[in-house]
């Protein structure tokens, strides 16, 4: 099952609403099961992070683990770390991109914010999904 596109954009914009009240300038993807993009916003963030928030939600919903639970598990792969990072065309793996469930328990997508920090990023992220349960 994939995320709609009006979940996606409830989502997005609870996130929006998130790091407006944070003042913080991000950029915020959300993506289906298939790593796609489906919603996006830049909030006058710098022109680099657009593609860390798609990466972050791409490394999340194809391993079905938030992106800095997937970095753990690469930094414990040592030297194969390497080759883990650098697969599917490059993975983002430190906080800010969050698995979306629907009320089932089953993975529909991710969503992931960057231009904070990533405990900020992660916490505007995670105001995405808390409207979808």
């Amino acid at each position: 099952m994939n995320i709609t596109y009006n979940e996606a954009t409830k989502a997005l914009n609870a996130s929006i609403e998130k790091a407006n009240e944070l003042n913080i300038p991000v950029s915020i993807a959300v993506v289906d099961t298939g790593g796609h993009l489906v919603a996006f916003a830049r909030l006058d963030s710098v022109f680099g992070v657009i593609e860390f928030a798609l990466k972050k939600a791409r490394t999340a919903v194809m391993f079905g683990v938030n992106s800095d639970i997937m970095g753990t598990i690469v930094s414990g792969a040592e030297i194969h770390g390497y080759g883990m990072l650098n697969s599917n065309e490059g993975l983002l793996t430190i906080a800010g991109g969050v698995v979306l469930k629907n009320k089932d328990g089953n993975i529909i997508g991710a969503i992931a914010s960057s231009g904070g920090s990533p405990e900020q990023d992660k916490e505007i992220a995670s105001a995405g999904t808390a409207v979808l349960n």
